[in-house]
């Protein structure tokens, strides 16, 4: 037990100590944001490719001017959608009054649309303090929902955002206008229960602060992902013309309706646009591979699916570490004192081989159960026993038997 509890000291002061060189460390940089179950995402050998998600299309609005984005709101519900999420903010009045006022009478016909919102200034608490709406003149009484990601982070550029793995399904923040605290539903949620309220009540009753995402696929992504045809979307000229699709491709669907691009032939593009751990590519990431409007397809696509993500609580997995360490204690004790000269090269095999072990079923669990592993500190602990627990018996317990027989034995 003593032999465990100087391990995890050991741990915690190393931690400390190496975290002043992480300036030194370019792979570990390289590695700082890859998890292993991306390679249940990102690796053909562990899912196959689903099916096209029908319940959701996405239609690119593009660089275009307000009049234009009026245009293909009247087009949609022409064609009765079930619900219309509007990812983009209209926060200031245009010189182009007319193209204002076009998009304000679109909304204004449109009476199941769901607007953005950007919740700013969180405190420590995670409270928000301030909520970024369009202009009241395209808000009017429709519902806003929050479009916030976990990995945003205040004051960053897009490019300094890490990967997108989670969200989180009710937002609290302070309503100055009846200075009380209010919740707000996350972009994804609020849609999905105009859509279908029994699974979403379902998925919120869950009561999880902090959702991992079930990314199940992308859209125009050029190869940057698996699953690039995931989601059926319409470009800005498309959604404008009849001809381009059936007249049942947007009855009674969710459509989100948001930045894609200029177009679809755009890929140079990277404004509201994340890493994801369907990204084929691991290490060294130059260009992120999903847009947020995706992002949001993504999680209605797994809340009306049911196939949700779990993960192991923070004191569950330093549970798991202590008590597979203190087995390790136990067995790397006994090779120390009956097989001193096999001490190194056996300890070290073992060591190798539990830490392949573990990282096989973290990716197997969350493969086949849907649960992510939090098996680092027991990954850690094991790799570190074999020689703290050197340390441990060769200078700390000779140190105190020395100290013992000079002042407390005669």
């Amino acid at each position: 037990m003593l032999a465990t509890a100087f391990i995890f000291g050991f741990m915690a002061t190393a931690q400390k100590f190496f975290a002043i060189f992480d300036f030194l460390d370019p792979i570990g940089d390289a590695l700082a944001d890859y998890e292993i179950t991306d390679q249940v995402f990102s690796n053909e050998k562990w899912r196959d490719i689903p099916p096209a998600d029908t319940n959701v299309v996405l239609v690119n609005i593009g660089i275009q001017p307000r009049r234009v984005i009026a245009e293909q709101l009247n087009m949609i519900n022409h064609f009765n959608p079930k619900v219309i999420g509007l990812d983009a903010r209209f926060g200031v009045l245009k010189p182009d009054t007319l193209g204002d006022l076009m998009l304000a009478g679109a909304l204004a016909n449109s009476p199941n649309v769901i607007m953005y919102a950007k919740l700013l200034n969180p405190d420590s608490t995670g409270l928000w303090h301030d909520v970024e709406y369009s202009h009241p003149l395209f808000q009017q009484d429709h519902e806003a929902a929050s479009v916030n990601l976990v990995n945003e982070t205040a004051g960053a550029q897009q490019y300094q955002f890490k990967t997108c793995r989670s969200f989180l399904p009710r937002e609290r923040f302070f309503n100055h206008e009846t200075n009380k605290i209010d919740t707000m539903l996350a972009f994804a949620v609020a849609l999905t229960k105009h859509y279908d309220p029994e699974k979403t009540e379902k998925f919120l009753a869950r009561n999880i602060e902090e959702e991992l995402i079930n990314f199940s696929g992308n859209v125009v992504d050029y190869g940057r992902t698996r699953f690039g045809t995931r989601f059926f979307a319409l470009d800005w000229y498309q959604i404008l013309d009849s001809m381009q699709f059936s007249p049942d491709f947007l009855q009674g669907k969710i459509v989100l309706m948001g930045f894609l691009g200029a177009d679809f032939d755009d890929t140079r593009s990277f404004e509201d646009k994340y890493f994801t751990p369907l990204n084929t590519k691991y290490t060294g990431r130059a260009n992120p591979d999903m847009f947020g409007v995706v992002v949001h397809a993504n999680i209605i696509s797994m809340i009306l699916s049911e196939s949700y993500l779990d993960q192991m609580s923070e004191w569950q997995a330093i549970l798991i570490a202590v008590v597979v360490c203190f087995l390790n204690v136990v067995l790397f004790s006994l090779i120390y004192h009956k097989l001193t000269k096999w001490y190194d090269g056996l300890t070290k095999l073992i060591q190798l081989l539990e830490a392949l072990l573990l990282t096989f079923i973290i990716i197997l669990v969350f493969h086949y159960f849907n649960f992510k592993l939090n098996l680092t500190y027991t990954i850690i602990a094991v790799l570190f026993a074999g020689d703290s627990l050197e340390v441990y018996f060769g200078v700390i317990v000779n140190a105190w038997e020395k100290i013992a027989e000079k002042w407390f034995t005669k």
